[in-house]
C-alpha cells in the first residue's frame, strides 16, 4: 500500500509479515475485482501494489500490468510476482510520474486507509486514465469497517460516534490485535468523502459491489469511469 508524504514509507520493514498477514484478504478479493474490473487491453495500474499480491489477477483481465508503491520494501517482493514486460514504479499516489491518459484502467485495492488525501490520489488516477477508462476501488466499507468499529465475539458490530471524524485516527482500546491498522495507523475516510472523491475527479460511478458474505458488510467496491 501507499502512504503519501511521509519521509518513511508506513510499511517499511514489514514487507514479509504483510504478505503473510494479507495473503488471505487479498485472494478473496480478487474474484469481486475482476467483475467489476471485466476483460480488457492495454495498461493497468495497481495504485498502492503493496508486495503484488494483486499483479496476477488484473493480468488475467488481459491487460499488462504497472505496480506502483511507495515502499520500497514491499516493492522488493514485487518484483517476483511481475510478468514479462511489466514494471514496478516507486513514487507518490498523489504525484503520478505518467503523462495524461496512458492507462486503460487504475485499481486502488485497501489504499484508501493508507494515504493522506484520497481524493488528491483519486484526481491523480483519473488523469492518468484515458477516456472511458476505469478507476476501480476495493477496500474498507466506510459505514462499518474502520477506527469506529468494534467488533463483538459473536460478530456483531458496535458503530463508535466517531465515525464523522475524518482523517488519521487515533488507537481505540476496541481495535484487535495483532493486526496492520494497530501497527500503522489508519485514515478514516467517511462514506460522502469516498463517493465526492470520484465526483469531484470526473468520475461516474457505473457499479457498486459489497463483496463477502458478512451479514453486515465488510468491504465496499468501486467501479468509476472517466467522463
Amino acid at each position: 500500500m501507499t502512504v503519501i508524504r511521509e519521509r518513511t514509507p508506513h510499511y517499511d520493514g514489514l514487507a514479509e509479515w504483510y504478505d503473510q498477514h494479507n495473503a488471505e484478504t487479498a485472494a478473496a478479493g480478487h474474484g469481486p475485482l475482476l467483475e467489476l474490473l471485466g476483460p480488457g487491453r492495454g495498461l493497468c495500474l495497481d495504485l498502492g501494489c503493496g508486495t503484488g499480491q494483486n499483479l496476477a489477477a488484473l493480468r488475467a483481465s488481459g491487460r499488462t500490468v504497472v505496480g506502483l508503491d511507495y515502499s520500497a520494501d514491499q516493492l522488493r517482493l514485487a518484483r517476483r510476482r511481475t510478468a514479462p514486460g511489466e514494471g514496478l514504479v516507486r513514487s507518490d499516489a498523489a504525484a503520478l510520474p505518467f503523462r495524461d491518459g496512458v492507462f486503460d484502467a487504475v485499481a486502488t485495492l485497501w489504499l484508501s486507509t493508507d494515504v493522506d488525501e484520497f481524493a488528491a490520489v483519486v484526481r491523480e488516477a483519473a488523469r492518468v486514465l484515458r477516456p472511458g477508462g476505469a478507476l476501480i476501488h476495493y477496500g474498507v466499507h466506510p459505514c462499518f469497517n474502520g477506527p469506529h468499529t468494534e467488533v463483538a465475539d459473536d460478530g456483531s458490530r458496535v458503530i463508535h460516534p466517531t465515525y464523522r471524524a475524518a482523517g488519521w485516527a487515533r488507537r481505540e482500546p476496541w481495535w484487535r490485535e495483532p493486526g496492520v491498522r494497530s501497527r500503522l495507523g489508519v485514515r478514516h475516510l467517511p462514506l460522502a468523502e469516498l463517493l465526492n472523491a470520484f465526483a469531484e475527479a470526473g468520475l461516474a460511478i457505473t457499479r457498486a459491489l459489497e463483496p463477502r458474505t458478512e451479514p453486515v458488510p465488510w468491504v465496499l467496491a468501486l467501479r468509476g469511469e472517466k467522463v
